[in-house]
């Protein structure tokens, strides 16, 4: 988006985005969470399914986690992290009565 002159709107960040985690865990865990810290994305939510990433982002043992991470100043806050029954708490999405479980049983 920052090397597009095109627009004045190419500089501007989304409020939110969604991953769904594939065999290639790092580059959501580490690679695009740096990224959109550094675009201003108020909030990146990681959506695991699988339990594709490393344990010390989704803990041990391993099991499916949607992750949020919310952009405080110029910085991501520790991750908010939900798995079975914890209801999703995230700030672009305020009123979801979902549970990480409900999510998961959606794609199944």
């Amino acid at each position: 988006m920052k090397t597009t002159s095109s627009s004045a709107a190419a500089y501007i960040p989304p409020p939110g985005i969604i991953e769904v985690v594939s065999n290639n865990w790092k580059d959501d865990y580490l690679t695009k969470l740096a990224e959109y810290e550094d675009l201003g994305v108020l909030e990146y939510i990681i959506v695991d399914y699988a339990a594709f990433g490393g344990i010390r982002f989704i803990g041990s043992p391993k099991q499916a986690t949607i992750t949020i991470y919310q952009l405080e100043g110029a910085e991501y806050l520790p991750p908010k992290v939900f798995r079975g029954q914890d209801r999703i708490d995230s700030r672009l999405f305020l009123n979801i009565p979902l549970t990480a479980e409900q999510i998961f049983a959606m794609s199944r």
